[in-house]
C-alpha cells in the first residue's frame, strides 16, 4: 500500500507542477443536484477576483443575533450578545477597516468585539486577527491544531496572537450565547465548524458555520481518514441554517436578494445544509480514484 501511494503522489505531483493554489487543474469533474463543478471552478467560486476578496458586501442580519460583516467572498460573522460581541474570521488584514465600518454600520460598535474566533488556518480567514485584537482587544481562541499554522502567518511581521487554545467540542460562551468547536480537519488539520442556536420569531434554530471541506489538489493518505470523518460529522449535525467561510457555499448573494424582497428569512434553509458537503465529497473522492487510477494505468 505505501508503494501504491508513494507512485500517485509521484504521479499527481508531475501532473500538478505547474499548477498553483490559486490555479488547480480543470479535472476531474462532479455534478450534484444538476451542476457540475471541477476544482478549479469550485476555488474560482469561492474566492472571485481580487477585488471580490476585498470588497464590502452589505452587511445585514442573517437570523437572531448572528450577522454578516464581510466582503464579497470571504465570509466574516459578527454574534452580538448583551456582555460584548463575538467575531468569526477576520479575513485578509486588509480587509479589516472594511469589517469594522460593517459593524459600525449595523450600529454596533467594533471596541465592543470580545471574542475573535476562526473557521481555519489560512491567510484569506485569519491573516487579520493581530490587527484586530490591536484594535479591539478581543481574546482570540483557535483550534490546538491550527495554533502552529497560525503562528506562522505573520502579516507585517506582527506575531499572530493565541490566548486560548481549544479542543474538539469545547464551547465559547458570552453574554448567553454559546458555540461549540467542532474538529473537522482535512483543509487544514485545525479546521474548526462552530455550531450555535438562535431565535427569531419565537423559534429555536441550529446554526452551523461550516469550515471550508475543499480537497487539496493531491489527497494523502494522512488526510483520507481526516475528510471521511468530517464529512460524516457534518452531515450529523442539527441543521437549520448553514452558513460558510465563503458566502458562495451558501448561496449568499441570491438569499440576500431574497431577504431584500421581504419574503421569509431565506437564510432557514435545512434542505441547504448537505448541499456542500455533497459537492466536496463527490470531488474529493473523484480525486482519489483519478490518484489511483494513474497508480494503475
Amino acid at each position: 500500500m505505501k508503494t501504491i501511494w508513494t507512485i500517485v503522489l509521484i504521479l499527481t505531483a508531475t501532473l500538478s507542477y505547474a499548477q498553483t493554489a490559486a490555479q488547480p487543474p480543470d479535472h476531474p469533474s462532479v455534478t450534484v443536484q444538476g451542476r457540475t463543478y471541477t476544482p478549479r471552478s469550485i476555488l474560482a467560486r469561492n474566492m472571485g477576483t481580487p477585488e471580490d476578496q476585498t470588497t464590502q458586501f452589505p452587511p445585514h442580519k442573517i437570523i437572531g443575533n448572528i450577522y454578516y460583516v464581510g466582503t464579497r467572498t470571504l465570509s466574516s460573522f459578527l454574534i452580538v450578545t448583551p456582555q460584548g460581541n463575538i467575531l468569526i474570521n477576520s479575513t485578509y488584514e486588509r480587509n479589516v477597516p472594511t469589517i469594522e465600518k460593517s459593524v459600525e454600520q449595523l450600529g454596533f460598535k467594533f471596541s465592543d468585539t470580545k471574542i475573535l474566533l476562526g473557521t481555519h488556518a489560512h491567510g484569506d480567514h485569519q491573516e487579520g486577527d493581530a490587527m484586530v485584537k490591536q484594535m479591539t482587544g478581543a481574546q482570540v481562541m483557535a483550534m490546538t491544531e491550527d495554533v502552529p499554522a497560525l503562528r506562522d502567518m505573520k502579516p507585517g511581521g506582527k506575531e499572530h496572537p493565541i490566548d486560548k487554545m481549544l479542543r474538539d467540542g469545547e464551547s465559547v460562551t458570552l453574554g448567553g450565547t454559546t458555540l461549540i468547536a467542532h474538529l473537522t480537519p482535512g483543509h487544514t488539520r485545525g479546521c474548526t465548524t462552530w455550531t450555535t442556536k438562535a431565535e427569531e420569531g419565537g423559534k429555536t434554530y441550529n446554526v452551523v458555520i461550516n469550515c471550508s471541506l475543499r480537497p487539496p489538489n493531491v489527497v494523502t493518505p494522512p488526510i483520507v481518514d481526516e475528510f471521511n470523518r468530517s464529512f460524516k460529522l457534518v452531515r450529523s449535525l442539527p441543521c437549520d441554517v448553514q452558513v460558510g467561510d465563503h458566502p458562495a457555499q451558501y448561496d449568499m448573494q441570491t438569499k440576500y436578494a431574497k431577504l431584500r424582497s421581504g419574503s421569509r428569512n431565506p437564510f432557514i434553509d435545512p434542505a441547504s445544509c448537505k448541499l456542500e458537503p455533497d459537492i466536496e465529497e463527490a470531488m474529493f473522492h473523484a480525486i482519489l480514484a483519478e490518484q489511483q487510477k494513474a497508480a494503475h494505468p
